[in-house]
């Protein structure tokens, strides 16, 4: 029995942005989601899914632009799966940010909310990440003039991007405005020697190859670290010149390239491309690149976390320790708090409190992690401080904030997915006095919200735009005890 075929739509004027970004426009009552469009377009679109209260699809034509609508500034827009908001003026996009805080925090965490603060726009709209990764695909991204039969093996073989929505589809980019330079000219040069040399991409799909990924970190001190993760190629032992393919490949990159800092390689033998759990091996250089913040330097490893947007961190962890000498300022005089720093990552605002403190307490899952913390904590001559590695839910319980002292105020940065109900308990039991939760998904953090305002309220939200020219975004919430006779 053949599919019913999905209706074409025709001038549909885009309403608003919704949630993750998508376009949206109302259709007969039901609710059309739509990428790649602006409010105020007048756009045909094709429907690629009917659910029961909205359909979703793509646009096939631009019937009449939006009089917001600008020109995108990068040759890719529309193909690679980035910056998809580029055709939105700035002003704009942190409009639908801010909107999307109130939005996710009262309609899913149905929260009571002091007066949102106003968005912290980022003064860098481009060239503000300092760091990038990058896939080798032996089957590159084909466009419709292309006829990929008459292509050759190294004509469809591409650097770059993942087109969004697909695993296995990477767009090949000549230049990407989201980092500094060198990292275009890295990226071309890594590219034109694997070809010229004829080491093999990777196949996605097959999961053999031996270039597969490339990591490209800086800092604001202008420190530069590579990272070349080869697939289970690079090892196979029907290879037997693997290796010197691999140092082939690095020693021409250091050379062309000398102001690398730090040149590590990785095998990569697994079906998802993350490193956390593979050897970093380092080839050339020193061990780590460094920021710098208020006279604070922060160790960056090959797996180190760390805020994307330098610049912006800076400013967010500033709204943290406002709302930490706040919390203080509540406490009797002379009281020194202490302080968790929950999903602490390489202990940056564990760190960057710890002069409000009587001690700071950092736990993060990655055991590289934590060996940074520490090691930061020692560079910067901070003795107030510990930090521990393990899963949170196993860590954080009754006898270890015994042993650590109970918190005054404890700071919660988790990954997209929100902390563990178990966390949020006990969080409730341990109740400190103030809690600053720092979130990059509203939604997930508009749900632990929700179980934490049995005893506390929410002083101040305060959105931060980390990520220009997408719909992603930080917020920093701050929760204050309800005091027991207010209850």
């Amino acid at each position: 029995m053949a599919r019913k075929k999905k209706p074409l739509l025709q001038n549909i004027t885009i309403e608003s942005i919704a949630a993750e970004g998508k376009a949206l426009a109302h259709i007969d009552g039901t609710v059309l989601f739509v990428p790649q469009a602006i409010p105020g377009d007048v756009v045909d679109v094709q429907v690629t899914r009917i659910r029961r209260g909205y359909m979703e699809g793509y646009v096939t034509r631009l019937v009449t632009p939006s009089p917001h609508r600008i020109e995108p500034f990068c040759c890719h827009f529309g193909r690679c799966g980035g910056c998809k908001w580029q055709a939105l003026p700035y002003p704009m996009q942190l409009q639908y940010k801010q909107q999307q805080v109130v939005d996710q925090l009262v309609r899913i965490g149905r929260l009571d909310l002091p007066e949102v603060s106003p968005i912290l726009g980022s003064e860098k709209t481009v060239e503000y990440r300092n760091k990038l990764e990058y896939t080798f695909s032996s089957r590159r991204w084909i466009f419709a003039d292309e006829e990929s039969e008459s292509l050759s093996d190294k004509e469809l073989c591409g650097v770059g991007f993942h087109i969004s929505g697909m695993f296995d589809k990477v767009l090949d980019i000549t230049k990407c405005h989201l980092q500094r330079e060198p990292t275009n000219a890295l990226r071309l040069f890594v590219r034109d020697y694997a070809l010229d040399h004829n080491l093999s991409f990777y196949d996605i799909r097959a999961q053999h190859g031996f270039t597969r990924t490339l990591i490209v970190r800086t800092t604001s001190t202008g420190e530069l670290m590579v990272i070349v993760v080869f697939g289970k190629d690079a090892e196979d032992s029907a290879d037997p010149d693997a290796a010197g393919k691999r140092s082939g490949l690095l020693d021409a990159l250091s050379q062309r390239f000398p102001e690398i800092n730090s040149l590590y390689y990785v095998i990569n033998p697994k079906g998802n491309d993350t490193i956390n759990d593979l050897d970093c091996i380092l080839y050339k250089g020193e061990d780590a690149i460094y920021e710098q913040m208020e006279g604070l330097r922060f160790k960056i490893g090959p797996k180190s976390f760390y805020q994307t947007n330098s610049e912006q961190a800076y400013r967010l962890y500033s709204i943290v320790r406002e709302y930490a000498r706040e919390a203080i300022s509540q406490m009797p005089e002379g009281h020194k708090p202490v302080i968790y720093d929950l999903y602490t990552g390489t202990g940056t605002i564990a760190l960057f409190l710890s002069s409000l403190a009587l001690k700071v307490v950092g736990i993060e899952y990655v055991p590289e992690a934590i060996e940074d913390a520490k090691l930061n904590a020692k560079i910067n001559s901070i003795e107030n401080s510990v930090f521990f590695a393990g899963d949170m839910k196993e860590i954080l319980n009754a006898e270890f904030i015994l042993q650590n002292g109970a918190p005054d105020i404890v700071v919660l940065d988790p990954p997209r997915a929100g902390i563990h109900p178990d966390v949020a308990q006990v969080l409730l039991e341990a109740s400190p006095n103030d809690i600053i939760y720092v979130s990059c998904n509203p939604a997930t953090q508009a749900r632990d919200l929700a179980i934490l305002s049995k005893r506390y309220r929410i002083t101040a939200v305060q959105p931060i735009d980390m990520f220009p020219h997408t719909h992603h975004l930080e917020n920093v919430v701050n929760l204050t005890k309800i005091k027991e006779e207010c209850r």
